[in-house]
């Protein structure tokens, strides 16, 4: 039976590098597969003179193409890991596909060569609470601003002068080619899920949950199992300063995650080692120690009594 997989992707340049990406690899392992891309416009793409946390979050990116599958329209979502909520609608299930690429931060700036090098009151632009957080925490003095719109946008705003500098995932970077713009990578933890690409299905659709296990990575998939277990105990979300990594050497599993404010004046960090085979639990329990060690007041400090971050 031939086979003919449609996977969704939202349109922008990124998103397409990466679902072609997975398209070639399947049509690889597949001879003679139809292999179709259904491209899309997310409310996240759309929607880019607020941050996202206040527009709703990283949902923002998945909603329409798991709309697109429970309408049979299409059979798979592709994602950056990073970009999928920590809670799944029933109906989905999620597996990644290949081999990590780089989970760090990338420093992108046409003036200068690190953050340190950077005078006070330079302008910073992040489009995430969790960069921001820990950058504010190393660097008071620096302008951190929003910034939002697809890789190539915050590029063009870069070099058009509106940013002495902007910070970007180093993985976006190097799938698009841009590679050279990279400056210099931090050692901040990354997001949940970064550099991870991940693959979405309705959870009955057994043939192709078997099509894809075929790709997995299994250190790849067990780092993304510890982080988003992490990500469920410490309330992980575009709202909520939090990230996580999780190194497989061998059978051990290594796990680093912190939470804090955004503008980084309080910060949790731990760390825990333990079986790679059992990622879930590790991940676990590394998000409650990070509650018991300062996080549940830092979340306590970040929700309103109507449970909205402030």
């Amino acid at each position: 039976m031939q086979i003919r997989i449609r996977l969704a992707t939202r349109e922008s340049a990124l998103a397409l590098v990466q679902t072609r990406l997975v398209a070639a690899r399947i049509a690889a392992a597949h001879p003679g597969a139809a292999v179709d891309l259904v491209p899309m416009t997310t409310k996240g793409d759309r929607v880019l003179d607020r941050p996202l946390a206040q527009v709703g979050g990283k949902g923002l990116f998945v909603k329409e193409l798991e709309v697109a599958m429970d309408e049979g329209r299409a059979d798979v979502a592709v994602h950056s890991m990073k970009d999928v909520p920590m809670v799944l609608p029933p109906q989905f299930a999620l597996a990644t596909f290949g081999e990590r690429e780089v989970p760090t931060d990338a420093f992108v700036s046409s003036r200068y060569a690190s953050l340190a090098q950077m005078p006070a009151g330079s302008r910073v632009g992040t489009s995430s609470l969790r960069r921001e957080c820990q950058l504010r925490r190393a660097h008071p003095a620096l302008d951190f601003r929003p910034l939002r719109g697809n890789v190539n946008t915050r590029l063009a705003k870069l070099d058009a002068g509106d940013y002495d500098a902007i910070i970007l995932a180093a993985a976006g970077l190097r799938r698009l080619g841009f590679e050279s713009r990279i400056r210099a990578t931090l050692d901040s933890i990354p997001a949940i899920g970064q550099g991870i690409l991940a693959v979405e299905f309705l959870r009955e659709r057994r043939d192709l949950a078997a099509v894809f296990s075929a790709f997995e990575h299994r250190p790849t998939a067990l780092a993304a199992r510890a982080e988003r277990a992490v990500g469920l105990v410490v309330e992980g979300s575009c709202d909520v300063p939090v990230g996580a990594l999780a190194r497989v050497a061998g059978e051990r599993m290594q796990v680093e995650a912190f939470v804090g404010l955004p503008d980084g004046t309080r910060f949790a960090r731990e760390s825990a080692e333990g079986p790679a085979d059992a990622p879930e639990a590790l991940g676990e329990s590394l998000g409650r120690r990070l509650l018991e060690g300062g996080g549940r007041e830092i979340l306590a400090q970040l929700v309103t009594p109507k449970g909205r971050v402030a």
